[in-house]
């Protein structure tokens, strides 16, 4: 079965509400076995809104609707697919009895306007929403299924999760299942990435890989389609199996782990501890070890020494090597790493100092340079990186670089 999903609000179209009802519905719809192929988002405008609901008609066989069900003027939906259906409105006395409880389980009157929201296109079926006023509806018309969602989120989850699905269940054959496993990788680029499994790429079917770049880190979307759970995990497991073989190295967790939690397994596995001397990431690294539960048992300090002033006095870098190379120097950075290690006395130190930019950069240090050193018993360890996007995002690389060094260095026992 073919999905489409159209998300209306002219809020979500200038930006400002985040589009999370998508997300939410696409996962919950795929894991049904249900292919969502298309997504649309359109204003509160009826005209626009005919025509996105005619294009869907006519390329899916269930339309999803999120919004416009409120009892506003600006709430067009449920009218514009009863007019696209050539249904007309009957208003359902159990419908507004419970809305009405609604406002008077809280004290208040109910607003006349409240009734637009018991007025349900003839033959619907209603999907109950405990969550809110507006109930979801399910229209069945030529062999086309339009189900219509309320728009805010815990509305919108609920009636999906109580109602809708469900009813998808009741009325639809076993669709099956649409599975996926993410594999987290580190140390390595998107396109090498795909050079390494281009030929897999190429010849996939089911199960199917896909590579992304997200938040400065890249994945492996590992993603089957089969009539059960166990099926489609094995299906998975020996896809898995191949991509391991190329970038075992770089894999370092699967589905929802972060780099951060599994350097944190590894501090408590070899019973380590780290610190951290950050500059161009302004405490980022050790804000992201601290957002792990736990993370006191191997994190001892943080300094951020933005300042040549700080780098000196705190952590007792050299003025010299300040003067003659510059903060941002593979010789500060190693200072840095050293200097903190002795600070708090742990396993290892990190120093990070670089370019986050927009401003600051020369043709000698350009914006995104940025060095990150490893101090540890054995030595110490630098690595050069130059990266090429906004202050935030090089800050973020820059600590996911970090983690990443850390975690080679551990598994190497520098």
């Amino acid at each position: 079965m073919i999905v489409e999903v159209i998300n209306t609000g002219t809020e979500l179209l200038l930006g400002d509400i985040l589009n999370t009802n998508f997300q939410y519905l696409s996962k919950a719809l795929n894991q049904k076995g249900f292919d969502v192929l298309y997504q649309t988002t359109v204003g509160d405008n009826e005209t626009r809104l005919r025509e996105v609901l005619k294009i869907a008609i006519a390329r899916a066989d269930i339309i999803v609707t999120t919004g416009g069900l409120g009892p506003t003027r600006g709430d067009i939906t449920k009218e514009m697919v009863a007019s696209a259906l050539d249904l007309p409105l009957e208003l359902d006395q159990e419908t507004l009895e419970k809305i009405n409880q609604f406002f008077i389980h809280r004290g208040i009157c109910m607003p006349e306007n409240n009734v637009k929201q018991a007025m349900i296109p003839q033959g619907a079926h209603i999907l109950k929403n405990d969550a809110g006023t507006a109930p979801g509806l399910a229209v069945e018309a030529d062999d086309k299924l339009i189900i219509l969602l309320p728009g805010p989120p815990n509305e919108m989850k609920h009636v999906c999760t109580e109602q809708m699905l469900p009813f998808l269940e009741e009325h639809f054959a076993q669709q099956g299942i649409i599975h996926s496993k993410v594999l987290r990788l580190k140390g390595i680029g998107e396109s090498t990435v795909a050079e390494k499994l281009d030929d897999i790429i190429m010849s996939q079917t089911n199960p199917t890989i896909a590579i992304y770049a997200r938040s400065g880190e890249i994945i492996i979307r590992i993603t089957a389609k089969s009539i059960d759970y166990a099926m489609a995990e094995a299906m998975i497991a020996e896809m898995e199996a191949e991509v391991r073989k190329r970038l075992e190295d770089n894999i370092y967790g699967v589905d929802n782990e972060s780099l951060a939690k599994k350097l944190g397994e590894e501090l408590l596995k070899r019973n380590s501890t780290i610190s951290f001397a950050e500059s161009c990431t302004g405490g980022l690294a050790s804000s992201m070890l601290t957002d792990i539960p736990g993370s006191s048992e191997y994190l001892l300090g943080s300094v951020v020494s933005y300042s040549n002033e700080a780098k000196a006095k705190v952590i007792n870098v050299s003025e010299d090597s300040l003067k003659k190379y510059g903060a941002v120097s593979e010789q500060v950075a190693r200072e840095m790493a050293a200097g903190v290690r002795n600070l708090f006395s742990t396993t290892l130190g990190v120093g990070i100092t670089g370019i986050a930019g927009p401003g600051g950069g020369s043709s000698e240090k350009p914006v995104g340079l940025v060095y990150m050193a490893i101090a540890s018993e054995k030595g110490i360890v630098c690595q050069k990186h130059k990266f090429n996007g906004s202050r935030t995002d090089n800050k973020l690389r820059s600590v996911l670089a970090a983690f990443s060094l850390v975690f080679d260095k551990l598994n190497e026992e520098f």
